[in-house]
């Protein structure tokens, strides 16, 4: 498997699963991934049963652009059965590993998040069409980025497979949320980037009746006009900007919140992929309230708020109902550990990507 998002050290336990379940597995990973969000190093903490190795990147924080120099060499001292590509069909990366594996006689598959249909131009248009036909199969994200695979035409086998799930042994529940009169500790963890509607988040805040407080955790390229916005709103005093949090410490944060919200705006180049973060959430127990921009409302279910994306006074009406009624936070919570128990382990997630190997390795 060759992954930038394994670098994440609690995504880690996805390969460990994987391994559990009787596959030879080796993580290939760059070295670092920077991009809009910040800087993020291999983080080596999830690594009992299977390889996990950094290997050289060209483009690093270029998502379109990107490769590996040394995966042909790779591949030919490894000699897999399988190459997992988790990455775009459209990228470079994955056409150049895609090719090495055909030339190989290795099988391959790609991962695919892509749930906005676009044409894209040369070479990206061409790489795709390549990693179409170089691919027994595709795995996506959701059923959205099913259907953008089939509408461009690519008619092989697809399996829809969040990228990742949570391990409920790690992400539990903490604290009970405190009584009524107490204040509502609102967080967010992710990009500080401007289709994640951060400020739709601080203006609800800053419409709330009683006592709050917001912590925001993540690096991006609005952090300084959040910053601004902040105090122009005068709720400076109110909100904390925390900053990267290793993928190791979250369960810490999400445990220390009461609620925790991803008010995402779609634009016209991307829209919500799943949102991780409230899985993450629902599994300590945590109350969540989404937007309604993509896979968000799919992945809440009844077991969170949803409200309508850019809805600043939708969005201050349900904070101010978990506000006044902590019950509410509590079942909310509950509910939301139920529903990915259900639906969202990374065990789950690993034994339904082991079955898509299998399949791919049958003979014929």
């Amino acid at each position: 498997m060759v992954s930038k998002a394994l670098v994440v050290g609690a995504y880690q336990r996805k390969a460990e699963e994987i391994a559990a379940l009787g596959v030879d597995l080796v993580v290939l990973t760059p070295p670092s991934w920077r991009d809009r969000r910040g800087f993020q190093p291999l983080q080596p903490a999830h690594t009992a049963g299977y390889t996990l190795r950094s290997i050289p990147i060209l483009g690093n924080g270029n998502f379109h652009l990107h490769c590996y120099p040394t995966l042909a060499r790779e591949l030919r001292q490894l000699s897999p059965d399988l190459l997992h590509m988790d990455e775009e069909p459209y990228n470079l990366a994955t056409w150049l590993a895609l090719r090495a594996a055909r030339g190989q006689q290795v099988r391959a598959l790609f991962f695919t998040w892509q749930n906005l249909w676009r044409r894209y131009p040369w070479p990206f248009a061409f790489f795709e069409r390549a990693n179409y036909a170089a691919s027994g199969m595709a795995l996506a994200g959701s059923q959205e980025a099913a259907a953008v695979l089939r509408r461009k035409g690519y008619c092989k086998e697809i399996a829809v497979i969040p990228q990742f799930g949570v391990d409920p042994r790690l992400f539990t529940p903490g604290a009970l949320s405190a009584p009524a009169g107490e204040r509502l500790r609102i967080g967010y963890a992710g990009g500080l980037l401007p289709e994640k509607g951060l400020d739709d988040l601080l203006y609800a805040c800053a419409a709330l009746q009683g006592e709050w407080q917001l912590t925001l955790a993540g690096e991006g390229s609005a952090a300084a006009a959040l910053q601004r916005l902040a105090a122009s709103l005068a709720i400076v005093g109110r909100v904390r900007f925390a900053g990267r949090i290793a993928s190791t410490e979250m369960p810490a944060f999400h445990r220390s919140l009461d609620v925790l919200v991803l008010p995402s705006r779609t634009t016209a180049g991307w829209k919500e992929q799943f949102g991780r973060v409230l899985v993450e959430a629902m599994a300590c127990e945590t109350a969540v309230v989404g937007s309604d921009s993509g896979e968000i409302p799919r992945v809440i279910g009844e077991a969170g708020l949803v409200f309508a994306e850019g809805d600043r006074a939708a969005l201050a009406s349900q904070l101010q109902q978990l506000l006044d009624n902590r019950a509410l936070c509590r079942q909310l919570g509950a509910a939301g550990r139920r529903r990915v128990l259900e639906h969202f382990t990374m065990a789950q997630v690993a034994a339904q990507t082991v079955a898509v190997y299998r399949q791919l390795m049958e003979p014929g």
